[in-house]
């Protein structure tokens, strides 16, 4: 088919938006081939695919303007591609203004188009190259029957937020169009307030840009909205910071000839995604993943029950008849809510990314969150805190799993404001302490509860049994990261509190005298560890009466007077003690419960104090395995049954074989725990010693010294490990200026 009238090539149809202000070049630019080449070209239509915002269209604006003024193409169409009919009508103009045809019936001049753009083989050669643009297509299925032809003289891009599968097939290349880089958004920001005369450090400028989660489309607009209220990149932070609604930074004037501000840039998106399933399922599960970890989300907290009775409760308002008055939504149903998320480009939901399954760029989250109402958000907010709380596993083997949750709690907290709080601090914020304190990172967890002490006292008064829950968990991880003098002052202080607020028989007072007297033991007074023990011998009495012999916190007490028993030297009467009470521990609480396999990590410890070094040994042996199957091999219990088994190889004469060992465990309790963990550095003691030992006692010094300044830092000068640590260093030192080697008993073995 021909034009019935010449048409003085080159022609243009549609509108084509202008390049934005400040263009950055892009990488995938360099991907897009828009210039027809000829018979042979294998792809002949480039679908370019990513969340709202990230410069789809301007890309391929800016390739357009390339193509047309580079003379590459002969017939440039840019077509709206929102619906099917506006497909059509560009079809029909293009036809009109290509074929002279009439506009009369829209869909037979487009049919009368598209054939044109497909002539038989023999016309190839005279027939004019050309580019078609269908931009922003919302539904793959509006192009049904209208996709243009594979033709080595032609060329189509397609830009979308959908990912569907539709969109490739023989011809077409998906590309994905992701974020600024680094260097892309600091230099756009850089460029575009250097054009208006403001100066911006380009540190400023990256830092924002980083609030900004990198997004194109919210850069152009911060930049718009600096220049408008003569603020700077700092300033602007702030309000950020401040929870400042996005549509309150919306400069007044949109740069670039956009039409929708920030916020509004994805609820056509949300509107289409929640279209697809039961009315309010996709919206609300996105709004759940708006308030977690925008870096990512475990699968199993947003298909977990506390998840889908919400969602059934949101499809149940929304539904006015019909199946959904009465059934409960699923784990499969809300599994394909998120694939239909992530296939319209709100979030990416990756399924096989161990618990990073989710993720959702925070700007998305930013506007979702802004559209909540304060009684939805907090409620919201509370569902999702019974989310993290519910697939929380009682024994963390999965650290990768709980370093997931611990940012997901972490990121909620941030965003929930006082929902946590109200009507009581929930669950899950002791949870997230307790687990930051078992990972070994025990200055965190003291950190953590430091600040939700504070937070439960401003919420809920000084006398609320959470707030001094808050203050229990203080104390205990304060003594865990070596400050068992500040953990026995704060015990007692609230040991106060709780008997004027709960009474002398209420558990919670008890388990505190409990721990006023395990950290006097701890902190090795001179006689403190019989004192404790006596203590404990009262305090078992009154538990005894009070919960009963069967309880788990009448057999942690006798666990502790055992403990506390063989620090006071009475080995056999601890490890008689400890024996008996094993018996107990798995009758009641199982053979793998944690309490368990610590009564036995205790029992083969006081065994060996007792002078069975072998049964000890082997006790530990069996331990490792059981510990390593039920905590998992990076658990600090696991690692501390490594630490034991080394000690009695280097007591047994296996000098060599302890330090290698020990070298070992150093590095799983670097990687696991930190460096400044206290059982980091009794590794580090040990090896030093174990040095010493072996003849190098010029290395020990050194390697002690080294400790000693962390030591210094990390447990204070008066640490008695402080002390051991200087003594170690005077008795290697001096080792070292003997010319004979001497034998003779390491004071610290």
């Amino acid at each position: 088919m021909a034009p019935r009238t010449p048409v003085q090539w080159p022609v243009r149809v549609g509108a084509v938006p202008r390049s934005a202000d400040w263009f950055q070049h892009r990488d995938v630019l360099d991907t897009l081939d828009t210039a027809p080449t000829g018979p042979g070209t294998a792809v002949v239509c480039q679908v370019l695919t990513g969340m709202g915002g990230v410069g789809k269209t301007q890309l391929a604006a800016r390739r357009a303007h390339q193509a047309w003024r580079a003379g590459e193409i002969d017939l440039l169409v840019w077509v709206t591609a929102s619906t099917r009919q506006a497909v059509i009508d560009a079809y029909a103009d293009a036809a009109a203004k290509v074929l002279h045809v009439e506009r009369d019936e829209p869909a037979r001049a487009a049919e009368e188009f598209l054939a044109w753009l497909e002539p038989g083989p023999g016309a190839v050669a005279g027939h004019c190259r050309w580019l078609l643009v269908l931009d922003n297509v919302t539904d793959p299925a509006d192009l049904t029957g209208l996709w243009p032809p594979d033709h080595p003289l032609g060329r189509t891009v397609v830009t979308t937020r959908s990912r569907d599968a539709a969109l490739t097939g023989a011809g077409r290349r998906l590309v994905t169009v992701g974020l600024f880089t680094p260097r892309e958004a600091t230099g756009y920001l850089g460029q575009a307030l250097a054009a208006r005369g403001r100066a911006e450090g380009p540190e400023e400028c990256a830092r924002l840009a980083e609030d900004l989660g990198r997004l194109p489309l919210a850069l152009s607009q911060a930049a718009a909205y600096l220049i408008d209220a003569d603020i700077g990149c700092r300033e602007y932070r702030g309000l950020l910071a401040n929870r400042a609604r996005l549509d309150d930074l919306r400069p007044p004037t949109l740069p670039d000839d956009q039409t929708a501000g920030v916020a509004a840039a994805w609820s056509l998106s949300v509107d289409r995604a929640d279209a697809r399933g039961p009315r309010g399922l996709a919206r609300s599960l996105l709004e759940l993943a708006a308030l977690l970890d925008p870096n990512g989300i475990p699968q199993p907290v947003l298909t977990s029950a506390p998840v889908r009775d919400h969602l059934t409760r949101v499809v149940r308002a929304h539904a006015s008849a019909g199946e959904w008055r009465t059934r409960r939504i699923t784990t499969e149903e809300t599994v394909r809510a998120l694939r239909d998320l992530h296939g319209l480009n709100l979030v990416d939901h990756t399924p096989r990314t161990a618990h990073r399954a989710v993720r959702v760029h925070q700007l998305i989250q930013r506007a979702v969150r802004d559209g909540l109402g304060r009684a939805e958000h907090d409620a919201l907010a509370r569902t999702a805190a019974d989310a993290l709380a519910a697939v929380w596993p009682e024994v963390e083997r999965d650290t990768d799993l709980a370093q997931a949750l611990r940012a997901n709690t972490a990121a909620l907290s941030g965003k929930a404001e006082t929902a946590l709080h109200r009507p009581h601090a929930h669950a899950l914020l002791y949870r997230v302490g307790e687990s930051l304190g078992v990972a070994g990172q025990v200055a965190a967890a003291a950190g953590h509860f430091r600040t939700l002490a504070r937070t439960t006292h401003q919420h809920l008064g000084p006398d609320h049994p959470d707030t001094l829950a808050a203050r229990h968990d203080l104390a205990y991880w304060r003594g865990a990261a070596g400050d068992a003098q500040g953990a026995i002052s704060a015990f007692r202080e609230l040991f106060a509190d709780r008997l004027r607020v709960l009474g002398p028989d209420h558990p919670h007072t008890l388990t505190t005298r409990g721990n006023i007297a395990y950290w006097i033991g701890e902190a090795r007074y001179a006689g403190g560890a019989e004192g404790a023990a006596t203590s404990l011998e009262e305090l078992l009495a009154d538990r005894l009466r009070v919960l009963g012999p069967d309880h788990p916190d009448t057999l942690g007490t006798r666990h502790n007077i055992a403990r506390l028993r063989g620090r006071a030297g009475q080995t056999a009467e601890a490890a008689e003690g400890l024996g008996a009470l094993l018996a107990d521990m798995v009758r009641v609480l199982g053979p793998d419960h944690p309490d368990t396999l610590t009564t036995r990590h205790d029992l083969a410890y006081w065994q060996g104090r007792a002078g069975d070094a072998e049964g000890a040994a082997r006790a530990f042996e069996e331990l490792l395995t059981d510990a390593a199957r039920v905590l998992g091999p990076d658990h600090p219990d696991t690692l501390t049954t490594r630490h034991n088994i080394a000690r009695l190889r280097g007591r047994a004469g296996d000098v060599h074989g302890a330090r290698r060992a020990f070298e070992a465990l150093l590095a799983d309790r670097l990687r696991v725990l930190g460096p400044d963990h206290p059982h980091t550095l009794t590794t580090r003691h040990n090896i030093a010693r174990l040095r010493g030992r072996q003849g190098d006692a010029a290395g020990a010094v050194r390697a002690f010294e080294e400790l000693l300044t962390d030591m210094e830092r990390v447990l204070g000068p008066e640490h008695n490990d402080t002390a051991i640590t200087r003594h170690n260093i005077a008795y290697w030192r001096e080792e070292s200026e003997v010319v004979t080697l001497r034998v003779r008993r390491d004071p610290a073995g």
